[in-house]
């Protein structure tokens, strides 16, 4: 009687797996699928739990872990597309910062908005009609999150021209590491026309 399932990329391809590999293991998803009528209703991407993250995926200072990062989630999107997915979460675990001294915020902050226009753009061009959120991560483990709570991500989505393209997916633990109650988060990503999931 379960509607439907949410995953990592991780979670249902193994990290290191071969093409073959994937291609047999959603095979036999899309069967269980199809036997029970259950739905993959939300993916997103694990760019937070290998060390080659951990100082950052999209927001990093090295351009070969951007890259890495970025192949990672349009993979991910082909996987959610392939699968029917009605949800893609941009879900940025180490995207931040501990200390100013060796931080180029601004460049950081573009290259993530970068990966998110190439990430819609890929989406329109392989046919992906699932709706993207943006999901606020406070301290996870940055001491200062680039997407701290709704009010930081929506006018990072504003500024940046993605406002078209992606709401919010709000958690109601990030919420409080945030030093916010959930219901604040409802109602200011509600009022500002960006409420998407909870």
């Amino acid at each position: 009687n379960c509607y439907g399932f949410e995953f990592h990329d991780n979670d249902i391809i193994p990290f290191g797996s071969s093409a073959s590999q994937r291609d047999s293991i959603l095979s036999e998803i899309k069967k269980i699928m199809a036997d029970t009528g259950i739905k993959a209703t939300m993916a997103t991407t694990n760019t937070f739990y290998h060390p080659v993250f951990k100082d950052g995926a999209f927001t990093s200072t090295d351009p070969a872990v951007r890259l890495f990062a970025t192949q990672k989630v349009m993979n991910c999107i082909d996987i959610a597309n392939e699968l029917g997915s009605e949800i893609f979460v941009f879900w940025g675990g180490r995207e931040g910062y501990q200390c100013l001294y060796n931080t180029d915020m601004k460049r950081e902050v573009e290259h993530l908005a970068r990966f998110m226009h190439m990430a819609v753009e890929h989406a329109k061009n392989i046919g992906f009609t699932g709706q993207f959120y943006f999901e606020p991560k406070p301290r996870e483990p940055m001491k200062h999150q680039y997407d701290f709570d709704a009010a930081t991500c929506i006018n990072f989505l504003r500024s940046y021209g993605l406002e078209k393209h992606v709401k919010m997916n709000l958690e109601t633990n990030h919420a409080t590491l945030a030093g916010h109650e959930i219901q604040h988060e409802i109602e200011y990503a509600g009022m500002q026309g960006f409420l998407g999931s909870v």
